[in-house]
């Protein structure tokens, strides 16, 4: 049996996949009756339930496996002034370019970066790294002519028209804004919240006295983020309105860098622990760090389009809860009692913060793209291509299909049977149409792990034939010890472990 070779960098790929995640349940263009919103979508039924089950191992890994990790789910609107605070208001913005001829916007530091991108894939490491850190030099300066003869500097054209014929460089404000109140001239401003983590950090209070947190300790929350971005591209990589998974971890002053390098590996052995290879896996320190933090890096995976951010690990410090305490005028310090070295309590001070934000988008298509095989295999003398998703069985949408060999002779009612005593436990399919051959290709097309054959020998002696996903290889067994086959191989504890 033998595995296609792919190109590591290959739109046609990402077309392949697009296609594949709407023919089969997992993606659907928003709205498309009306011919659809850009960088908007939504999941179909089999795709809400991968999601589902990455949020959910997420959720668990974070909550269930640390014993100072809580959650929260706080609410989407927040009061304005949390944006002022944090410096939504003021600095959440991209730079934003157009091009004269094509009338294309792009954004001026993805350009850089594709551009750095490309260096690297020549081989010229050293000029891809000095351009990224002249360009987060200039971003950071706010020297946004520069940043246009950088680009103009560097020969970079339009994907378009193929010119250089840019406009200047803007700044452009990311936040959805909406009013709020009954009447149009009593209604003020409210924002979309950009990102989940100011809920987190508004109740930092709250949970630590209600929980009786001790530092260091975390808050975890999954939920809706909404921003306008300039260019949103690559399918679902980047959206308007799309969800996070963060966690905000407190920490004592000065103990920060320790704790942002344990969560910086335990967040890559995640990954791997959910079936990412590890060579489609890096790290990217950041060149530019945001107004908030004193180090950051991205977890990147090596999608169709090249190595993109899945997930960013910050050290915020204490900007946001200090920022927070100015503007609301209410004290965000903790007292720590514990004795430090000399024999002294810790006494007051602003925890420090250390963040894991991935987006569930991204890692949804990161486990898609990881997952899509394409491979030749021989039957006979007859050699064919064979489309599969190679999902992690506790990752998969279905994790089992009950295919009864004809429609009758009693076999639909003992497959029946089986199937009513599964689907408690497990995400189960019954289908009896069309040929089992072309049962277990749709099967293979949705990535369920097993297929349950239930033919007549089964009436005789109760055993059925499990065919592997991936091994496409089949074996007998009881019908009593399908629950315990199929939960070995799909509970998260089987992954759980991978992270001890």
């Amino acid at each position: 049996m033998a595995t296609k070779e792919k190109t590591p960098v290959e739109n046609a790929q990402l077309k392949d996949i697009i296609s594949h995640a709407k023919e089969y349940g997992f993606v659907f263009p928003s709205s498309e009756i009306y011919d659809g919103l850009q960088a908007v979508y939504d999941y179909g039924q089999m795709g809400v339930e991968l999601k589902n089950n990455l949020k959910n191992l997420w959720w668990k890994s974070m909550t269930q496996l640390h014993q100072n990790v809580v959650g929260i789910d706080a609410a989407i609107f927040m009061h304005p002034h949390t944006w002022k605070a944090s410096g939504h208001v003021d600095s959440f913005n991209d730079p934003m370019i157009d091009n004269k001829d094509s009338k294309k916007r792009y954004r001026a530091d993805v350009l850089i970066e594709e551009k750095a991108a490309q260096y690297e894939a020549d081989g010229h490491y050293d000029k891809a790294s000095e351009l990224l850190v002249e360009m987060g030099r200039l971003l950071g300066a706010e020297e946004l002519d520069a940043v246009r003869e950088l680009i103009i500097r560097e020969d970079i054209k339009c994907p378009i028209s193929g010119t250089t014929n840019w406009t200047e460089v803007r700044q452009f404000n990311l936040m959805f804004s909406t009013q709020v109140g009954s009447v149009a001239e009593d209604s003020s401003t409210i924002y979309l919240r950009p990102e989940t983590a100011q809920g987190i950090f508004v109740n930092f209070l709250n949970v630590q006295k209600t929980g009786r947190m001790k530092v260091p300790f975390g808050i975890a929350q999954i939920g809706k983020a909404f921003r306008n971005e300039i260019v949103a591209r690559q399918f679902i990589f980047r959206m308007r309105e799309f969800e996070q998974m963060e966690m905000q971890f407190f920490v004592r002053p000065g103990t920060e860098m320790e704790w942002y390098n344990q969560w910086k590996e335990a967040r890559k052995k995640w990954h791997q622990a959910i079936g990412i290879p590890a060579e489609s896996l890096r790290y990217h320190d950041h060149e530019k760090l945001a107004h908030y933090a004193n180090a950051a890096v991205d977890i990147e995976f090596k999608f169709p389009f090249g190595f993109k951010e899945v997930e960013g690990i910050h050290s915020r410090t204490d900007f946001d809860l200090t920022q927070h305490q100015e503007l609301s005028r209410k004290k965000m310090q903790y007292f720590d009692n514990d004795l430090n070295e000399d024999g002294k309590p810790y006494g007051n001070y602003i925890p420090y913060v250390v963040e894991t934000s991935v987006g569930a988008d991204r890692l949804f298509l990161m486990t898609l793209c990881s997952a899509y095989t394409e491979e030749e295999i021989t039957e006979g003398d007859a050699t064919k291509s064979r489309t599969f998703l190679k999902f992690h069985p506790a990752l998969a949408p279905v994790k089992a299909a009950i295919l009864p060999l004809t429609k009758k002779d009693g076999l639909p009612e003992k497959a029946t049977e089986i199937f009513n005593s599964l689907r408690y436990d497990f995400n189960m399919i019954y289908e009896e149409r069309d040929s089992i051959g072309k049962r277990y290709t749709r099967q293979d097309l949705i990535g369920t792990p097993f297929c349950i054959a239930v033919d007549h020998q089964t009436l005789e002696d109760n055993t059925v034939t499990v065919r592997d996903r991936d091994s496409r290889e089949q074996v007998r067994m009881p019908i009593g010890e399908l629950h315990s086959y199929i939960d070995k191989a799909v509970n998260f504890k089987s992954i759980f472990e991978k992270l001890a």
